[in-house]
């Protein structure tokens, strides 16, 4: 593994990538130094946006710009040089990145290149509206691919596929979801939660297929999409099909070159590469060592970017670098009308040792099951739907494995409701007390007391 670099003065950092995590190592290497020539080489866009609001764009909740959280000015004020361009070549031997005609040399080299859509070899998927959605290229795709359409297919259960049927419904499409697995999500979700989901999705018109999965994709005369086929033979008739089947570390780029690379580029917990003065962050990294317990080699998730950007700024500018260490895993999302919290690592399967505490409202629309360690009785993870609870609260509870009667008596300060919501934590509470022939106390607390309190 290569050394840290030194930290001589005006030395030239070239980033590539200029999403979360590489600006944000941009940012906070700024702060702490001064004196450094910062470029950003970026082909998708000139400038950052945020990634997971592209889909309020296409719904027409925001226009592009609205999702650009800096001004423009903000970046020569800052003094970062920007390149709009697409990297071709990087020699690591002569420290320069190639850009079409010319070369740029650098003395430290970044690399957060992100994802790119997981896309199989299935006949048919080359096809003019057959698309994943990841980068702002994407986007503009699929605005053509979709345009005065009538049908569509989306073919995964995971997070983008539920995104891409809600873009989708806003236009008037009809959408029918090809998911492979028995209930939406199930190799993350416990099937509870899972068929929760999978009645909401319904609920919003969506024809969703279980245990389906893709097989071809059919042409018309025009070399366009015009059905799909899926596992059981049948033909769906469509316009536009969504790929949405996971992402995986977008470095092809780097294939051929001395950059070590497994499913990711290989780093440590410092974010270095086997190449000296070569650091690689956010979705493109496989870490060699799994950063923490519950955690992954490969974490594209846009938190976990942030921090992986702050962490290296940080280690550019130290005497003494840092390992990177992102705590309780914690993760949120959003199916249609219903909001999605998680802490800690919930198993979609039962492991042995392990318990759990679940309660569902009887509408069927929102969740709570908080896991446990069978012996201790101490938290290990939460799972919300259809509500909001302050993640300081439950971070703190799993770090220093709390009891789970310790959690239910603070589960009213963990409530991020609006006041004007029911109270779901009480019943939340009154069925524990059921359960586990407990006494905890419920009471419903002003905005005032909430507030000063």
């Amino acid at each position: 593994m290569a050394g840290f670099c030194d930290h001589k003065r005006d030395r030239h950092v070239v980033i590539i990538g200029n999403g979360i995590a590489g600006i944000t190592c941009a940012r906070h290497l700024r702060k702490k130094d001064h004196h450094a020539r910062i470029t950003i080489i970026s082909g998708e866009t000139p400038y950052f946006f945020s990634r997971t609001a592209l889909m309020y764009v296409y719904m027409g909740h925001m226009r592009f710009e609205h999702i650009k959280p800096y001004e423009d000015w903000f970046w020569k004020k800052n003094r970062f040089d920007l390149v709009h361009e697409w990297v071709e070549k990087v020699d690591f031997e002569k420290k320069s990145i190639v850009l079409g005609n010319r070369e740029l040399a650098y003395d430290i080299l970044v690399l957060a290149t992100g994802s790119k859509p997981r896309m199989f070899d299935y006949p048919g998927m080359d096809l003019k509206g057959v698309q994943g959605l990841y980068s702002f290229q994407d986007l503009q795709r699929m605005e053509k691919n979709t345009e005065n359409i009538q049908k569509a297919v989306v073919v995964g259960g995971g997070l983008i596929g539920i995104e891409l049927a809600e873009m989708l419904k806003t236009r008037k499409i009809a959408v029918t979801m090809l998911v492979r697995e028995n209930n939406y999500w199930d190799n993350v979700l416990p099937e509870e939660e899972a068929r929760l989901i999978n009645r909401h999705i319904r609920e919003h018109h969506v024809d969703l297929r279980l245990g389906v999965e893709l097989r071809s994709v059919e042409a018309d005369k025009e070399g366009k999409i015009s059905a799909v086929t899926t596992s059981s033979g049948e033909e769906i008739a469509c316009q536009f099909a969504g790929i949405a089947i996971g992402v995986k570390p977008n470095i092809d780029l780097f294939r051929e070159s001395p950059l070590d690379t497994g499913e990711g580029i290989l780093t440590d917990a410092c974010f270095r590469t086997n190449v000296e003065n070569v650091f690689a962050i956010g979705d493109c990294v496989e870490f060699r060592d799994i950063p923490g317990a519950d955690r992954k080699k490969i974490e594209q998730v846009w938190y976990t970017a942030r921090m992986h950007g702050e962490t290296l700024a940080y280690n550019l500018t130290a005497d003494k670098p840092v390992k990177y260490s992102p705590g309780v895993w914690f993760n949120s999302a959003k199916f249609f009308d219903i909001e999605y919290q998680t802490y800690g690592f919930i198993p979609p399967v039962h492991v042995k040792g392990q318990r759990s505490f679940y309660w569902e409202h009887r509408e069927g629309r929102m969740c709570f099951r908080m896991l446990y360690d069978d012996r201790s009785k101490a938290i290990l993870g939460i799972n919300s739907l259809g509500m909001r609870w302050r993640h300081a609260f439950f971070d703190k509870a799993i770090r220093e494995g709390w009891h789970i009667d310790k959690v239910m008596q603070g589960l009213e300060q963990a409530n991020f409701n609006p006041e004007f919501f029911e109270p779901y934590y009480m019943e939340i509470i009154e069925a524990y007390n059921q359960q586990y022939g407990t006494a905890i106390k419920t009471r419903k607390r002003s905005f005032l007391s909430r507030l000063f309190n």
